[in-house]
């Protein structure tokens, strides 16, 4: 009984070490791409008349460009990861994480983690935040999140997350807890999200 008691109490603290440090995983990042669309070739035959049109498309929709905005993308991963964990949902997890290591911290924390009630978005306040750097592949932000109303007293950070996009979405890549951190190598980096 007393060896559950201290493995419970060893996992609970794994759990909350993962949500305050989180482990470097390994991002990467690519330079500006601009993507060609080519339409299909059209020919009439009364006039014998061939078009070829060419569309350039930028990526610059993905440039987060206002505070609100990163709140609300920082919200909808925080939202995610802990819904996933609440419920121990593998697939839920990789929709919001964009490296194994992630992947693997919500896997310990599956169980472990005590929540006060289901998650829910309001459960999950952002505060003093600030744009690090955003482009169309990086997006790094420094906050403090609040989400004691899901863990206690235990369930508040500050600290600088680095977001990576996969598959056209923004998902958590690494994190670190002193803006001066060396974070921009997590945006420069080769990025393998999870299998």
């Amino acid at each position: 009984m007393l060896r559950r008691a201290a493995a419970g109490l060893l996992l609970v603290g794994l759990a909350v070490g993962v949500w305050m440090l989180w482990p470097r995983g390994d991002p990467g990042g690519q330079a500006d791409v601009t993507l060609l669309e080519v339409a299909p070739t059209t020919t009439t035959t009364s006039l014998v008349t061939t078009t070829t049109a060419v569309t350039t498309t930028s990526l610059d929709d993905h440039v987060v460009k206002t505070v609100e905005e990163a709140e609300a993308i920082l919200r909808e991963l925080w939202f995610g990861w802990f819904e996933g964990i609440y419920n121990q949902d593998e697939d839920r997890i990789r929709e919001v994480v964009a490296t194994e290591a992630f992947l693997d911290n919500a896997r310990a924390a599956f169980g472990t983690m005590g929540f006060a009630k289901e998650p829910e978005p309001s459960d999950i306040i952002i505060s003093e935040l600030e744009i690090l750097r955003s482009d169309e592949e990086c997006l790094v932000l420094w906050s403090f999140v609040d989400a004691s109303s899901l863990l206690g007293d235990d369930g508040a950070k500050q600290g600088v997350d680095v977001l990576r996009r996969v598959d056209d979405s923004w998902r958590m890549a690494t994190a670190w807890v002193y803006k001066e951190d060396l974070w921009a190598q997590d945006c420069e980096s080769i990025l393998e999200p999870p299998s």
